[in-house]
């Protein structure tokens, strides 16, 4: 099938650009008779940004430790599925998982302003927020939970799809179910419009659409055409609603327990990868769209500047609650950080 083969385009060429080669750092070493194993395990396929990441830090993890750290990658929920991935790495079922922040956000609810509708206008503005105080101090959060974050990553913004009818505006949940990630604001951004939601693990989504126990989901379109959604699904809208990211995470206890080498290895090929994966998501969601687009099997709405704006509005509700529930100072950080670099 064209997917299939796209897909393994995509997956040799971004493996086979520049910046892959051997380099082993210098002081680097840990210890060659005790093999240190870290088994990565996450929900999405091999050929998604975060997939695409977690392969090349596995290879040029063991490249720079001449094979004595092995990073064991477990992707499409070979092990666990998204809603058990916490409980596997408390267990020491796994020692590195890559959740979506709206799964981290049932631990920690401040987490949840990565999901505020229309919080960040561009890329630039998540990464501000990402890499400046909000994201650091939402990583230190981690802790507290046994957990240490080692980056963020990106998928991209949110798109919604549906088998009923066009989505123009958010009066156009009404009545429709939507599969959802996490209890909170993602629910609440539908449930306010009228619209059922149902909690579903993501790699149960596509048989959910096929046989109608629910009629849209929201996702990025990197997992739109890897997960071929728009082969079930009749209407697409390309809103950009919201952001999808990841916190790529190890157990404390264990990451405690390793050689200072090998957390420094860690921690410098994990910022180099970081970078990588963030130009790779946004290349892979706009090529990948083109491919749907060819494929021609749902209509695309594109939603305007005006209607963005519209739109932001009428998520209002959404922004009021998340103030309710949490501590505003947060808010007004990741705002000031999510507006243009000029003016900070």
């Amino acid at each position: 099938m064209a997917w299939k083969r796209w897909s393994f385009i995509i997956l040799f060429l971004l493996l086979g650009l520049p910046g892959c080669e051997s380099r082993v750092i210098d002081g680097q070493q840990v210890n060659r008779k005790e093999k240190i194993i870290i088994r990565f395990s996450h929900v999405v396929a091999e050929n998604t940004p975060k997939g695409l990441a977690a392969i090349r830090f596995a290879r040029l993890i063991s490249e720079r430790s001449g094979g004595t750290i092995e990073i064991q990658v477990f992707p499409d929920s070979q092990l666990f599925k998204d809603g058990e991935e916490f409980e596997a790495l408390s267990r020491g079922d796994v020692e590195m998982i890559a959740p979506a922040t709206s799964k981290i956000s049932q631990l920690l609810p401040e987490w949840q302003i990565w999901d505020l509708p229309y919080l960040f206008s561009n890329l630039e503005s998540v990464h501000q927020v990402m890499d400046g105080p909000v994201g650091r101090s939402l990583l230190k959060q981690l802790e507290e939970k046994n957990m240490v974050g080692l980056a963020m990553w990106d998928n991209g913004f949110k798109n919604l799809t549906n088998n009923i009818h066009p989505i123009l505006s958010p009066v156009d949940f009404n009545g429709l179910s939507f599969r959802v990630m996490s209890p909170g604001i993602l629910e609440d951004q539908f449930t306010y419009f009228g619209a059922d939601t149902v909690l579903l693990p993501f790699n149960d989504v596509y048989k959910a659409l096929q046989d109608g126990t629910v009629q849209g989901q929201e996702n990025t379109i990197s997992n739109i055409y890897t997960k071929r959604f728009s082969q079930v699904q009749k209407y697409l809208t390309l809103s950009q609603h919201g952001f999808l990211g990841y916190a790529v995470v190890m157990n404390k206890t264990f990451w405690d327990q390793l050689p200072g080498s090998a957390r420094e290895l860690i921690e410098k090929t994990m910022a180099e990868v970081t970078l990588w994966e963030r130009e790779t998501a946004e290349r892979l969601n706009e090529v990948q769209l083109e491919e749907i687009e060819k494929n021609n099997l749902v209509t695309i709405h594109t939603l305007t500047n005006q209607e963005k704006t519209q739109w932001k509005k009428d998520f209002s509700s959404v922004y009021d609650k998340f103030e309710e529930n949490n501590d505003s100072k947060l808010l007004e950080e990741a705002q000031k950080w999510s507006e243009p670099k000029e003016n900070n």
